[in-house]
C-alpha cells in the first residue's frame, strides 16, 4: 500500500518558521512528481507547492513564493516544505501530494495520484 505522513505541523506565531516533511512508502519514490497542497479553515483546497522527479523543478503559488522553500530527498523517500515569515492566512491543513507524471504543472493543477492525511499549521497573533 502506498502511505504518505506527514509531520512537523502546529502552532506558531506570526513571522515564525516551520519545516514540514513527508515520507512516502509503497511506492518508487524518484518516479513521481511531489507537492504540498492547504486547506485553509472555510476554504477549497489550493496547491502551495511542487517539486520533480529529481528536484531539478519547483512550483509555488503566488502568495508563497519567496518565503516557502519545497526540497526532497529521494534517497530517505521524503518532500520538505520549509515555511518561513509565516502569516495568519497560512493557517491551513497542509497535505502532502504525489503524481507520477512528466510536469510538475500537472500535479499543481490537481493531477494527483495519492494524497496524505494532512497537517494541521496554525499561525497566531
Amino acid at each position: 500500500q502506498v502511505q504518505l505522513v506527514e509531520s512537523g505541523g502546529g502552532l506558531v506565531q506570526a513571522g515564525d518558521s516551520l519545516r514540514l516533511s513527508c515520507a512516502a512508502s509503497g511506492l518508487t519514490f524518484n518516479m513521481y512528481q511531489m507537492g504540498w497542497f492547504r486547506q485553509p479553515p472555510g476554504k477549497e483546497r489550493e496547491f502551495v507547492a511542487g517539486i520533480s522527479r529529481i528536484g531539478v523543478t519547483t512550483l509555488y503559488a503566488d502568495v508563497v513564493k519567496g518565503r516557502f522553500t519545497v526540497s526532497r530527498d529521494n534517497a530517505e523517500n521524503t518532500v520538505y516544505l520549509q515555511m518561513n515569515s509565516l502569516k495568519l492566512e497560512d493557517t491551513a491543513v497542509y497535505y502532502c501530494a504525489a503524481d507520477r507524471r512528466l510536469n510538475v504543472a500537472q500535479l499543481a493543477k490537481g493531477s494527483v495520484d495519492y494524497w496524505g492525511k494532512g497537517t494541521l499549521v496554525t499561525v497566531s497573533s
